[in-house]
């Protein structure tokens, strides 16, 4: 039997034109004369489709797209049989009344072929709100060439049970053990599993045992794309019946690939990835697809010669391409000369549009015009959040008339603890490094200006003969310069103290007691958790924010404003 990988890139809620590209892949399939294609969960929809599931003219549509795609593949491509995700109805009275489910298409007609067991309910997932649970295992009995192959066919979450290996919960069923009496020849994951830190080493381990138990290959499809804040990563693999990897699709890519179930060693293109080149391909698709799904062609930033503005920068040239990236300088009279010229030089390395919008003028108007109307004159820190909120002015400004996505520039950092201005340097439709604590800023800069970096330049069609970021940025002392002299370590501990604490809060949920055995000491720690409980009305404010980590500070944290503890 020939399978084909489709490892695709949805557009969330056009059903119509993931019903295209799914008839492409169709063609593809024949002209290989593959018998069986594999599309990723929720295929026709794009995941996660979110409160789209709740549109019941959406849901009529499906069904009517469905049996005309099914009649199309028939007419052209034959008897081949190709898998699609979607969302079946339940006809009863109660809600949720869908399942995420699988359809057969095949014979000019579609049937259900598996629905999903185990429904997450844990950081941005939120299936029960749409979903309900499959209560059975799903066996597919098909015949190829003379041939009868039983195909055990899971979902996404359902290969995710092994509380030794991932440890998110305990599920009352365990789709993998209920399959070992089913005597399946080839287990089959079909997926739309986002990318965080350290993902890939989990899913071989899952994917590995569950192959290892059952004693049979396994093929586990995975979409790829950014909607919204999260990015899917791909990265489809077969492994053989002891969990070893047979063959590996591309990462961060739209890819196919065939395989014949008899041929069980390796295949020689297996992709090797370092940490940083993946969060780097992770940003610069995620900003990629986020312009092209919002209908946007060019980005705008605030280039203020600081390392996460520079950062930033690159990755929307990546992205984007040079050309369609739009950069200002907005400097006040707290502006270092350095941070000036650095901006400047960053644009010329990169061979972006850079233009500079001094603010010493505007921000004399407002003194003079508090002071002559009200007799009010501002306070070191309103002096710093007006200066903030000028660029964010000219920001928007120049993003609305030349219909530009602005890219928010701040770091997990200063959004954990609010330095950083609303209405400010907080403006934008996308917060790019939000989720990128500051000291993983400066080792993503440092790769990126490193020889480890090369290829992934050549790729992105950057410079690979000189630095990008530059030993100037990297190297210089962290400030948002809206005051003399002024330092980030003058409000904050050094960030190589703030983010493992940070990242004890956030992630590891460590209480006080947790962080003082770490070595930490108790004024330092309560002062942490002060500012970022201060700060949650800014971040409920802020815009989406591109997904690496288990804990986001984007739609995973939902932790109140108002509150006291």
């Amino acid at each position: 039997m020939k399978f084909l990988l489709a490892q695709i890139n949805p557009i969330v809620g056009d059903l119509e034109g993931n019903a295209k590209k799914i008839l492409y892949i169709a063609s593809k399939a024949c002209s290989i004369s593959a018998d069986f294609v594999l599309t990723p969960e929720f295929s026709l929809w794009g995941y996660p489709a979110n409160d789209l599931l709740l549109k019941k003219n959406l849901i009529k549509n499906q069904y009517q797209i469905l049996d005309q795609l099914a009649l199309d593949i028939k007419k052209k491509y034959g008897n081949l049989s190709i898998t699609v995700g979607m969302a079946e109805i339940i006809n009863d009275s109660f809600f949720p009344n869908l399942y995420n489910s699988i359809a057969l298409l095949e014979g000019g007609e579609w049937k259900i072929i598996a629905r999903k067991i185990i429904l997450p309910t844990y950081e941005v997932f939120d299936e029960k709100r749409y979903f309900r649970s499959e209560q059975k295992v799903s066996v597919l009995i098909k015949k190829i060439k003379n041939k009868t192959w039983r195909l055990g066919i899971t979902i996404c979450e359902d290969l995710w049970v092994n509380k030794d290996i991932e440890g998110r919960g305990i599920h009352k069923k365990n789709p993998i053990t209920d399959l070992k009496n089913k005597k399946v020849d080839i287990l089959v994951n079909l997926s739309a599993s986002p990318y965080t830190f350290k993902k890939l080493e989990l899913r071989y381990k899952v994917s590995s045992f569950a192959a290892q138990y059952l004693q049979v290959p396994l093929i586990y499809v995975n979409q790829i794309g950014a909607n919204d804040n999260l990015i899917f990563d791909g990265n489809s693999f077969i492994l053989d019946k002891n969990g070893s990897k047979i063959k590996q699709l591309k990462s961060f890519s739209e890819d196919i690939s065939s395989w014949e179930i008899e041929k069980t060693k390796p295949e020689k293109n297996q992709y090797v990835h370092c940490e940083m080149s993946s969060i780097f391909d992770a940003l610069v698709l995620g900003v990629k697809d986020y312009a092209k799904k919002c209908g946007f062609k060019t980005a705008l930033i605030g280039l203020s010669g600081g390392i996460d503005s520079a950062l930033v920068t690159a990755i929307a040239t990546a992205a984007l391409g040079s050309n369609n990236i739009y950069c200002i300088s907005m400097p006040s009279k707290w502006s270092s000369s350095h941070s000036k010229n650095d901006a400047k030089d960053l644009a010329r390395r990169l061979k972006i549009n850079f233009n500079s919008i001094p603010i010493s003028n505007l921000m004399t108007s407002f003194e003079e015009s508090f002071t002559k109307t009200l007799d009010f004159e501002m306070a070191e820190i309103t002096n710093q959040n007006i200066q903030s909120r000028i660029r964010g002015t000219l920001l928007m400004a120049l993003a609305n008339q030349e219909k530009h996505l602005l890219l928010s520039t701040g770091n997990k950092s200063e959004l954990a603890v609010g330095y950083c201005t609303l209405y400010g340097d907080m403006n934008g439709g996308l917060s790019v490094i939000g989720d990128l604590y500051k000291s993983n800023v400066f080792k993503l800069c440092n790769w990126l200006d490193s020889k480890n970096s090369i290829n992934h330049r050549k790729s992105y069609m950057l410079d690979i003969h000189a630095n990008i970021i530059g030993d100037k940025i990297r190297k210089k002392a962290p400030s948002a310069e809206l005051g003399p002299d002024q330092l980030d370590t003058d409000f904050l501990p050094p960030y190589s103290i703030l983010d493992n604490i940070l990242k004890g809060i956030i992630e590891e949920k460590k209480d006080l007691k947790q962080l003082e055995e770490d070595g930490y000491k108790k004024e330092l720690i309560l002062k942490i958790i002060s500012l970022i409980n201060k700060a949650e009305f800014k971040r409920k404010q802020a815009p989406p924010i591109l997904k690496l980590s288990s804990q986001s500070l984007g739609s995973d944290w939902r932790v109140p404003i108002a509150i006291s503890y």
